[in-house]
């Protein structure tokens, strides 16, 4: 309890290093439609969907049940359990990956990229307030990948996230190519805040729907991820999954991992523990399933993120 108080006044002292940059937002009167929307939909949400979740998602997909029937969607990223799950604000190692981000030719690129907005409130970094420290940690992914890619992110045709944090990625990579089919695969709670941020962000998303054919795409059922995976396996389709794969439980990874073997090329970042799985082990026996599959691939340590690991794979 006392490291747990500890740690969230570490956090609370790094965000407010971002005080004179912040924009509190409030809600439009545009919002209340889409706000009510969300409401319904989170009532329906049935308990039977958390049973296999581990004890901290099960907290925290009532946390966010909670911040949206209770309408506090508005500056959401500024609240800390949030921060804690989905956001990396003024951490000092993050000024390394930002430098690097600088030096590379296609700097210009980035810099659009790590770009922040308005919605949500994000807390922006204190050292480059333009962006905010979780735009810069995942973009640094991002050209880690397409560093050992050694091709463009447009050429593909597909993108299949498996746990989308707020949505920041998919709202990312409708700025690297907006005709990519953009697929998040996560708990209906979070759906529903994805939704929100993506529909602050003018992004043409929706839940569902095997008749419409938005550019980005959320579910939460696995029968429907698979027939997905399936309809576009002769796409080339990127598998996007940073620290989610390795915070879901053994039991749900099995199920999936047929899915997920189904796609050469994959982006995936994990620490070496979790509660109580060994990631270090089950990583790398995906990665020598994907050796046997003739996919060039390889596990990566992280820069400046002790224990926290890149797997790559490429056709």
């Amino acid at each position: 309890m006392m490291l747990k108080k500890l740690i969230d006044t570490q956090r609370n002292f790094r965000a407010k290093l971002s005080v004179f940059f912040n924009t509190t937002q409030f809600d439009e009167e545009k919002d209340k439609k889409l706000i009510k929307e969300l409401i319904l939909k989170s009532k329906k949400i049935s308990k039977k969907n958390k049973k296999n979740y581990k004890k901290t998602h099960k907290i925290f997909s009532q946390n966010v049940l909670n911040l949206i029937q209770e309408k506090k969607l508005s500056n959401f990223l500024q609240i800390s359990f949030i921060q804690k799950m989905f956001f990396v604000h003024n951490r000092l190692f993050l000024l390394t990956y930002l430098n690097e981000l600088k030096r590379s030719k296609n700097w210009m690129f980035w810099k659009k990229l790590i770009t922040e907005v308005k919605i949500g409130n994000p807390v922006r970094y204190f050292l480059y307030p333009k962006s905010s420290g979780n735009k810069i940690f995942q973009t640094y992914h991002i050209k880690k990948y397409t560093d050992f890619l050694k091709t463009s992110l447009k050429s593909f045709d597909v993108i299949f996230e498996f746990g989308g944090g707020y949505g920041n990625l998919a709202n990312t990579f409708q700025k690297i190519n907006k005709n990519c089919k953009y697929i998040v695969f996560d708990t209906p709670e979070v759906n529903l805040l994805q939704y929100y941020y993506l529909k602050k962000n003018n992004v043409k998303v929706i839940f569902y729907d095997k008749k419409k054919k938005n550019r980005v795409l959320l579910l939460h059922n696995l029968n429907k991820f698979k027939k997905l995976a399936n309809k576009f396996k002769n796409k080339k389709i990127l598998f996007v999954a940073n620290w989610s794969l390795s915070e879901t439980p053994l039991s749900l990874r099995k199920k999936i991992f047929p899915i997920i073997n189904l796609f050469d090329f994959q982006l995936i970042s994990y620490q070496s523990k979790f509660e109580d799985i060994n990631n270090i082990k089950y990583f790398e026996i995906f990665n020598e399933k994907n050796i046997l599959k003739k996919r060039n691939s390889k596990i990566v340590p992280i820069r400046k993120l002790k224990n926290n690991y890149y797997l790559f794979s490429k056709k």
